[in-house]
């Protein structure tokens, strides 16, 4: 990967190339990023519910 010529800053950007790592990627990690806070979403509601329920239990004694 070269960050151009310095020695002529009238270069081409396209001759540049990518200046980050893993171009072409976004989109994955996007859908993965979504599909990892929706999961992390259920977990919690499930995991809040069942102490809720608990706690209801033990109240209800």
């Amino acid at each position: 990967m070269t960050t151009g010529d310095f020695a002529n800053w009238a270069g081409a950007i396209a001759d540049i190339g990518p200046i980050y790592p893993f171009v072409g990627m976004e989109v994955p990690l996007v859908i993965a990023g979504v599909i990892f806070w929706i999961a992390w979403h259920i977990r919690m509601i499930r995991q809040e519910s069942g102490k809720l329920e608990e706690d209801k239990q033990k109240a209800a004694r």
